[in-house]
């Protein structure tokens, strides 16, 4: 009788593929918070979202390559975040929390799909023409493309309630520190880096349930330009009460999920046992 386990050479290259997806996202997540960090402080950064962030290492030195190395790993990522969401490895089951929970990683490997592809355009732009151009899409294209389905209004707050539950979900965990039940890390490096990690998830939790709410207010006025990620989450933070603060506070913590998700690459359990 045939086995629905993938055979071991399988297994370790969707290990691989998902280690280098957390490490590619930790990568981006640096670049996101620093990026924003220094405009924070007025230092001459651009807080533009992960796609900012990605013409950004166009720009460093051997940046293709290393655009090119993380745009596979997104893939690898959006292909672990579809068996996360399908196959349920960390068991989150099927109440309606689970759903969500699972709702939610479905999106977030939709989205990093179009980020892996956005990331691979870049390198194909600059070697055809020599520049990294300008790029449209992104969260609005998506919020723009639902709306065209039938039900589209109410697809696109069926993904603004994804990721807010996404979000909460992120916030839960760094509060109780649920990671720890994925992780083998030794003592020593706990000591500093569970800090980080709950930091680091909470802020992220909370701008996705900014970026969630965008997109339901994108469907509740019908305009797909209501919708948007991470560039327009810190934008609506910075036209709040203490905008500058909250920005400031928002970028460390961005900072901190980056660092969390190279920490997952190293030491997470990924079992991609079907």
């Amino acid at each position: 009788m045939a086995s629905s386990t993938p055979a071991p050479d399988h297994r370790d290259a969707i290990s691989a593929f998902a280690r280098l997806g957390y490490a590619s996202r930790g990568v981006v997540y640096v670049l996101v918070g620093g990026l924003a960090a220094l405009t924070a402080i007025d230092q001459g950064g651009q807080a533009e979202g992960s796609r900012g962030a990605l013409e950004a290492v166009l720009g460093a030195p051997f940046g293709k390559v290393m655009l090119g190395i993380i745009a596979v790993g997104l893939i690898g990522y959006a292909m672990w975040r579809c068996i996360q969401a399908f196959k349920d490895p960390d068991h989150h089951g099927t109440s309606a929390k689970g759903l969500v929970i699972r709702a939610g990683l479905f999106v977030s490997a939709v989205t990093h799909t179009l980020l892996a592809f956005f990331a691979a355009s870049l390198v194909f732009r600059f070697l055809s023409s020599g520049s990294s151009g300008g790029s449209s899409g992104g969260s609005e294209g998506m919020a723009s493309w639902l709306m065209q389905q039938p039900f589209g209004r109410w697809l696109v707050a069926a993904v603004g309630i994804a990721i807010i539950g996404a979000g909460i979900a992120h916030a839960v965990k760094g509060c109780k520190a649920k990671f720890d039940k994925h992780f083998t890390m030794p003592s020593r490096t706990q000591a500093w880096a569970y800090p980080i990690c709950r930091f680091g998830l909470v802020v992220r939790g909370l701008v996705f349930v900014i970026v969630g709410s965008l997109f339901m207010i994108a469907a509740y006025q019908f305009d797909p330009n209501e919708a948007g990620g991470t560039a327009e989450a810190f934008n609506t933070l910075r036209r709040q009460a203490f905008g500058q603060w909250l920005f400031g506070f928002v970028a460390i913590g961005l900072l901190a999920f980056g660092c969390y998700s190279v920490l997952t690459a190293i030491y997470r359990h990924v079992d991609p046992s079907l």
